[in-house]
């Protein structure tokens, strides 16, 4: 909370200093409309899509970006509070200390990159001119906004959670890619604004389109996500599970189950309440994130439970990855007040062709397993020796 307090009252200072040295032009304030204007039109355009919790993205930058190259830096400090207050007022009202900081982290980046790029481009509309140096400066600086809102943000992200690596927070391929897309959208609507203001009635739909797509794109994600655990939910895991299942059956290849279930996970709640019981499930929905191969299929099957599929593993191969999990759960801890929440948990496992050779009949074995790893005193790994018994019905939404 002290950082997310200094960066906006940096914010706040650095409005008061350039408001007080920036000279008021009509042609200034008339551009700045105009993209605050755009900027609003998409955010209309997205609003029936909606922006739930775990949708993020958006490509707004496409707005504020050109009014930091080309207007006082001033303005790069005030454009992204207009369009988070109209994400707030008319799209998903949020805790409104996040708008606030996002606000001020995009407002000072942006600043930072309008000083530089104001620094070395004495006439910013030069731009429109096509000429290869402002061009390449224009391109240096959004590179320079784009690095110190993720940093900015990323440092914020490690602090409310610092067993998050900063590689989880920096590096992301599809974010890279979309940062990639929103600097040259900035870029192109900056030059488009150097030739003339009216050329943004042509630059504002394909915007439009592209948000909107970006916003679908995420709501499906979203769709197929657990949203306490971040892992998929126990329809999209299934679904997952049996296209594996399929290539598995196909290739001859070999294939391990893993049901993981937390132990005594009701005391946690009981004791605790049950925000330290959502702490623990995320805690442990990273832990197996973070221990499994890119291609493992790890979702949240209901409650506590956990369900992971491991294309390619045989037996030993499936223990000794159980074997791990387990091991890193055990060490996991969760701050309480004054104590740590420490948890086990319990795992089945089934094989492919040895337990059974569909979905069914694998969650039926791994159930067993688990049971009899449950009264073996928990906290263990249990192969069923024996084919399992008519299976139980899959779940069709994860418990709450």
């Amino acid at each position: 909370m002290l950082y997310l307090c200094a960066i906006v009252a940096l914010d706040l200072g650095a409005i008061a200093v350039l408001g007080a040295s920036t000279a008021f032009r009509w042609q200034d304030a008339l551009t700045f409309g105009a993209l605050m204007a755009c900027g609003a039109v998409c955010i209309e355009a997205s609003r029936r899509l909606g922006m739930p919790a775990g949708v993020s993205r958006d490509l707004l930058s496409a707005w504020w970006l050109p009014v930091a190259l080309l207007l006082p830096p001033l303005y790069a400090l005030f454009a992204p509070i207009v369009l988070q207050v109209l994400l707030q007022v008319r799209v998903r009202a949020t805790v409104l200390h996040r708008r606030v900081f996002s606000s001020a982290a995009i407002g000072l980046a942006g600043c930072t990159a309008s000083v530089a790029f104001h620094q070395v481009v004495e006439d910013p509309w030069s731009l429109s001119r096509g000429s290869g140096p402002p061009i390449l400066s224009a391109v240096a600086a959004a590179v320079l906004f784009a690095l110190l809102n993720i940093g900015l943000i990323a440092v914020a992200a490690h602090t409310a959670d610092p067993d998050i690596t900063w590689r989880e927070v920096l590096w992301d391929r599809e974010s890279v890619l979309l940062d990639v897309v929103e600097l040259c959208l900035g870029v192109t609507v900056a030059i488009l604004c150097g030739l003339n203001l009216a050329l943004l009635i042509l630059a504002l739909p394909p915007v439009v389109l592209l948000q909107r797509s970006l916003l679908h794109a995420q709501l499906q994600a979203a769709a197929r996500t657990d949203a306490k655990t971040g892992l998929l939910n126990a329809a999209a895991w299934q679904r997952e599970a049996d296209t594996e299942i399929v290539r598995a059956r196909r290739t001859g290849d070999s294939l391990a189950l893993l049901i993981i279930d937390i132990d005594h996970f009701k005391r946690v709640n009981d004791a605790h309440g049950h925000l330290v019981g959502d702490q623990v499930l995320v805690g442990v929905a990273s832990t197996l994130r973070g221990q499994l191969r890119d291609y493992d299929v790890v979702g949240r099957f209901g409650g506590e439970e956990f369900v992971v599929l491991l294309p390619g593993a045989d037996n030993v191969e499936a223990r000794q990855v159980a074997e791990r999990l387990r091991t890193h759960v055990s060490l996991m801890a969760i701050p309480v007040d004054d104590s740590l929440v420490r948890v086990t948990v319990s795992t089945g496992v089934a094989l492919m062709n040895v337990h059974g050779d569909d979905l069914i009949d694998l969650l039926a074995a791994a159930d067993l397993a688990l049971y009899r790893a449950k009264e073996l005193g928990r906290d263990r790994v249990c192969v069923p020796a024996v084919q399992s018994p008519p299976p139980r019905s899959l779940p069709h939404e994860p418990a709450s």
